[in-house]
């Protein structure tokens, strides 16, 4: 009886759960490849290496060869880089600018907090695809017009996010406190409110890097986006699109690859849930 630990100490450290280590696994995997994987690749990324087009897996081509006869895992490899890195710089830029925003009209209130407010729902009300469509249409395909037209497509709904998560912490104690001591604007935005809304901010920021790969490789399986000779894992599966009937690997492997990305980072944001419930719980 007396060999009995208070409740506070018996408690056992929360385990991380396995599926956001196994997304988290995964997520560094291909981010590690967008860095290192063209200096990696066996062959160069244009490089006509087998007569067989269509090639199955073997050794000297472990993910098959492609409409041309080039090697599908240095195509892969080399396309990592557009990708994760494109998407990656968008997301950080519509996050970002987003973020701002919805920490200026939170804090301000007013007219201020009205005319962004209406400025996004303006923006958030054209279709993501639909936008792309017309700045390409306009502007041309280059990866700098796919990095601002993917941040500024999902620019809107991260401002949302942060202006409503902003909004409630503004109510908090310490926030009304810090505006007594007569602390300026932007010390109130960045260090009292910002810290206490990093987790939704860190979650919508894995969302959005999801719908902005799933974006630019859509508009690059329409022929819209990263413009040959480079290319990204949706210009390989459109590329490929006609060895889709024999299960050729050429057009599955760039495919699993997204899927696979995708699946890592929600496994990644299904944890930061999982972890709050059971923080809550103890």
């Amino acid at each position: 009886m007396f060999d009995e630990k208070p409740p506070s100490v018996a408690r056992r450290r929360p385990k991380r759960p396995v599926s956001g280590a196994l997304g988290l696994l995964v997520v560094g995997f291909w981010l590690l490849m967008a860095l290192v994987g063209p200096w990696l690749a066996p062959h160069g990324a244009n490089a006509l290496v087998a007569d067989d087009v269509f090639g199955p897996l073997s050794l000297q081509f472990p993910l098959g060869t492609d409409f041309l006869g080039r090697d599908i895992l240095s195509r892969l490899l080399h396309g990592a880089p557009y990708t994760l890195g494109v998407a990656m710089a968008a997301t950080v830029l519509a996050c970002l600018f987003g973020v701002v925003l919805g920490l200026v009209a939170a804090a301000s209130g007013g007219w201020l907090d009205a005319a962004i407010s209406r400025t996004q729902d303006a923006l958030i009300a054209i279709p993501n695809k639909i936008f792309a469509l017309i700045m390409v249409a306009s502007f041309g395909s280059s990866v700098p017009l796919l990095l601002v037209m993917a941040a500024f497509a999902y620019m809107p709904g991260s401002y949302r996010i942060a202006r409503a998560v902003a909004v409630n912490v503004m109510t908090m104690d310490f926030v009304q406190v810090a505006r007594a001591r007569g602390e300026a604007m932007p010390y109130i935005m960045f260090i009292e409110v910002l810290p206490n809304m990093l987790r939704p901010v860190l979650t919508d920021f894995g969302l959005r890097f999801v719908y902005v790969v799933l974006l630019l490789s859509a508009m690059s399986f329409l022929g819209l986006g990263v413009q040959p000779p480079d290319a990204d894992w949706g210009s390989l599966v459109r590329e490929n699109i006609q060895g889709l009937g024999e299960g050729a690997p050429a057009v599955l492997a760039p495919a699993v690859a997204i899927a696979t990305l995708t699946i890592g980072v929600n496994l990644i944001i299904d944890s930061f849930g999982g972890r709050a419930k059971r923080e809550m719980e103890n």
